[in-house]
């Protein structure tokens, strides 16, 4: 597979400057929050955005150079760009979008993105999904060296982008092109990718596969954006590989990490459990507080209980007729913690 190489990018922004050494080889997402120069550097391999220096290839073939004065211009790119509002043209219809590249007769895409009796509709016409079918059939009709997409799912609704999510994941799979794409939702970012870096301010926090990320947050803002509770608090006490934690409510847990000084202690949802009544195992931290929130998921329900959020069944949910304002214990071992140094 042909590799897309961004060395050294750096783009003023009107804040931060965005700078970035990125390999795509496969489906890499940038996930991060609004503002954090996603779409940027999308723009910047398209060659919509200029640089300041650095330099962008594509399976060898420079794009940019912004020492040399190298700048491929836009419509001589070989990119695939799956725009946020998907950016269909209003006034064709789905096979004249299709084929306004006039590389591809769009039957095979149409069969291919199952929307053959959609080839007459105009865009207005479409549902979300529909639209992003045809915009997707438009990207690829161009044969690219790279497919770009900005926040794919952000514009479905929640039984929509479910479907398309799946749609997408076997798209992606068959391609055999460098595929980025951003978005500022970890859960899409971890069903699509094989890698996933976390981008703020410019700057690319960390990059791996999923459970690397979730296993090694490199600081608390990556924990936290791959859905971590963070704890924080001062360590006031280390003994036999065990280190307490005592958090700003006066509270104390323990960790299993190596720790000292201010921490950040970093525990994921699904490794807290709910009860009742409280557990009577010392290995355990528990936490005693009325339920503050219950957000039913899918089959599963996240349950707010004082500093952290459980996800537990529905099934336990309704066995154990929770209720917000129910007095519960969360509980969760020091061993399914990880400890940060605190970013305060």
């Amino acid at each position: 597979m042909a590799e897309l190489v961004l060395d050294e990018i750096d783009v003023p922004l009107r804040s931060f400057d965005l700078g970035l050494t990125l390999e795509v080889d496969g489906v890499v997402a940038l996930v991060g929050p609004s503002g954090a120069g996603k779409s940027t550097i999308l723009r910047v391999i398209a060659g919509l955005v200029t640089p300041r220096s650095g330099t962008v290839s594509v399976a060898g073939v420079t794009w940019f150079d912004g020492a040399r004065g190298v700048d491929v211009p836009v419509d001589r790119r070989a990119v695939g760009f799956l725009f946020q509002d998907y950016a269909l043209f209003p006034h064709l219809t789905v096979r004249q979008n299709i084929e306004y590249s006039r590389r591809h007769d769009a039957d095979a895409y149409l069969e291919r993105f199952r929307i053959r009796e959609l080839a007459g509709a105009r865009p207005a016409e479409l549902s979300g999904g529909e639209r992003q079918r045809a915009a997707l059939a438009r990207a690829l009709a161009r044969d690219p060296e790279v497919l770009l997409l900005d926040e794919p799912l952000s514009a479905l609704d929640t039984n929509t982008k479910a479907t398309v999510r799946r749609e997408l994941q076997e798209l992606l799979a068959e391609l055999e092109i460098p595929t980025l794409f951003v978005t500022h939702d970890f859960e899409d970012a971890a069903a699509l990718a094989e890698r996933v870096g976390v981008l703020v301010e410019g700057k690319l926090r960390q990059i791996g596969p999923t459970r690397d990320l979730v296993a090694q947050p490199a600081d608390p803002f990556v924990a936290s954006f791959t859905g971590a509770n963070l704890l924080r608090g001062q360590v006031v006490d280390s003994s036999n590989g065990i280190a307490r934690v005592r958090l700003q409510d006066g509270s104390v847990v323990s960790t299993a990490e190596p720790a000292a000084g201010e921490v950040v202690v970093a525990v994921y949802p699904w490794d807290v459990t709910v009860s009742t009544e409280p557990p009577h195992d010392s290995a355990l931290n528990v936490i005693g507080a009325p339920i503050a929130t219950i957000a039913e998921l899918g089959n599963r329900v996240r349950v707010g209980v004082g500093p952290v959020s459980a996800e537990i069944t529905t099934e336990s949910l309704r066995r154990l007729d929770l209720r917000v304002g129910q007095p519960v214990y969360a509980a969760f071992k020091a061993t399914g913690t990880r400890v940060l140094a605190s970013d305060s």
